[in-house]
């Protein structure tokens, strides 16, 4: 009997997997997402957006849920509130809503990510508000960088950027009445000061920097370099050069991140301006550029390669505006702490090439790369209001054509001081520049105001411990 050949099965075609699927970060449309997260088996999403001080509100729900149309929203009263989380008395110019109306959350889906230290699959995307008309609201942090982003695009230009944050790792430190400490390191004792750039001082610390690095990767962030600063257990993460709201959206989350790892790893990560007495301040530096949108080509150079007068002007817009954009590079009271004369954190609004005790430093490149360091933001800022004030700044100096004065080529920041020394001045002299406030949009100018003296006043009814030892016995 002749045997007979098994009859040949059509091959299986194999679905591959669209590569938007396995994309860290951000998908087009809602369907891409609807396939994003179920490759994930996501079971929950955080629609999450910043506050005025860049802490991260919103909601969570199931993502399938999510997925199918939804309407998110927040009360208005979330973009009006303190960081103590009261709110200000009407007056200035501001006036709180009788009514709270909400604010419609609307996901900016190229921003979807994981939520990697979460126990169960999350994700998590950032949200932009608009009012019940469908109107961008003018108030609120990403809506104040998007307007000075278009600003700039009217112009035919692009800003490009690169943040630099600093951070402390302290001990964990559940009474506030305590000084904050450094942490123990794996060689068991604790981090001292004077470790710039030290390898070992970052290797205190390998499995925590394993983590953010893992942390970081899972969620599409991209960190260009690591270090160890000057103070105890201070480190500085450096990001690579990219579009504003972008790099906004990077430092945003990785606030959240850098704190997470931290508490893994039984301490806390805190973004402080000056956290710890007799150690060094932390900031926010910001690397600027312009870019034609049309040619591609750095506006702060010329063809042959010298310096534009673009460059010029917006380093003179920022000498002129910078004074007044303070309140949103050092919004607290703490934040000018950091700011004092004879240290690297400047209190001058002087410029040079490579020059660590200017404001603003131009640091050695070739003509394609040049950009101007605002080296004044401290890292509690809100990186869209800082951004958004440091190349409104720059912007308005390029308008209006404000030359500079001549570069610093010496030290300039031993007696010299050129910024409010506090938060109340800041913020007066804040309201009293017209154009900044047109550029960033009234109604922002006056919220945010508001805020910052109602946390003045509040931070006013603490008595310190310098007033009991110095004043209780001796006045």
């Amino acid at each position: 009997m002749p045997s007979q050949t098994p009859e040949k099965k059509p091959a299986r075609t194999r679905r591959r997997t669209p590569a938007y699927v396995k994309a860290t970060r951000g998908v087009k449309n809602w369907r891409e997402a609807s396939e994003w997260l179920a490759w994930r088996d996501i079971e929950d999403i955080e629609c999450i957006t910043p506050d005025q001080a860049g802490v991260a509100r919103g909601k969570m729900m199931p993502s399938k849920k999510f997925t199918s149309n939804t309407s998110l929203a927040l009360p208005s009263a979330v973009f009006m509130a303190t960081i103590s989380g009261s709110y200000p008395e009407d007056g200035h110019g501001f006036s709180y809503p009788e009514d709270d109306g909400d604010l419609k959350l609307m996901p900016d889906l190229s921003t979807l990510s994981e939520v990697p230290w979460e126990s169960d699959p999350t994700a998590q995307v950032i949200c932009d508000l608009v009012n019940k008309d469908g109107e961008a609201v003018e108030f609120t942090p990403r809506n104040v960088l998007k307007r000075v982003m278009a600003a700039y695009a009217r112009k035919g230009l692009k800003a490009v950027v690169a943040p630099e944050i600093e951070f402390y790792l302290v001990k964990k430190n559940p009474d506030p009445d305590y000084p904050l400490t450094p942490p123990v390191g794996r060689s068991g004792r604790a981090i001292g000061g004077g470790q710039g750039y030290s390898i070992a001082g970052v290797n205190e610390f390998d499995e925590l920097i394993d983590d953010i690095y893992h942390f970081s990767e899972s969620q599409g962030l991209e960190i260009d370099t690591l270090i160890h600063e000057e103070g105890a257990a201070q480190l500085e993460i450096n990001l690579r050069h990219g579009d504003p709201i972008e790099l906004a959206d990077q430092v945003f989350l990785f606030k959240r991140t850098i704190r997470e790892a931290a508490l893994k790893h039984d301490m806390y990560a805190t973004f402080m301006a000056k956290p710890i007495q007799g150690q060094p301040g932390s900031a926010m530096h910001i690397h600027q550029s312009i870019i034609d949108k049309k040619t591609g080509r750095n506006v702060f150079s010329n063809p042959d390669g010298t310096e534009s007068p673009a460059f010029r002007h917006f380093i003179g817009g920022m000498q002129k505006h910078v004074p007044a954009s303070l309140v949103m590079f050092a919004p607290y009271v703490n934040s000018y702490r950091r700011l004092t004369p004879a240290a690297s954190a400047p209190v001058n609004v002087k410029w040079g090439y490579d020059n660590r005790t200017t404001a603003f430093r131009v640091p050695r490149s070739d003509p394609a790369a040049r950009r101007v360091e605002n080296r004044i933001p401290s890292s509690d800022a809100n990186p869209y209001l800082a951004l958004a004030a440091s190349l409104a700044c720059g912007l308005i100096g390029m308008n209006n054509k404000i030359e500079p004065d001549e570069p610093a080529s010496t030290t300039v920041n031993d007696n010299l001081i050129e910024l409010p020394r506090g938060l109340i001045e800041a913020t007066i002299l804040f309201e009293q520049d017209r154009e900044l406030v047109a550029m960033l949009g009234e109604s922002f100018a006056i919220t945010y105001a508001a805020i910052k003296r109602a946390e003045f006043e509040t931070f006013m009814e603490v008595i310190s411990p310098w007033e009991r030892e110095f004043l209780l016995l001796n006045v």
